[in-house]
């Protein structure tokens, strides 16, 4: 499988980039990593109420083709 700008796919792509780019997404995604005690990506999805949402390109926030050993890797490096 190729790799889309250096993520496994495009919908995990799209989903970091929105976390990582909108101001509002990102500040409550480190609002989150401040509280909890262990963090995840699927634990901030269920603490910002996204589950079930999708960004602005239909992406879900939640969706099964995301690679979430990634996007946890993205929450830790917003701990460090």
């Amino acid at each position: 499988m190729k790799e889309y700008n250096g993520w496994k796919n495009r919908q995990t792509w799209n989903v970091s980039l929105w976390i990582n780019n909108d101001e509002g997404l990102y500040n409550m995604l480190v609002k989150y990593v401040d509280q909890a005690k262990r963090s995840t990506y699927l634990g901030f999805i269920r603490w910002a109420g996204l589950e079930g949402q999708r960004t602005p390109d239909n992406i879900s926030f939640s969706g099964t083709r995301l690679d979430y050993r990634a996007l946890n890797e993205m929450v830790r490096e917003v701990m460090s």
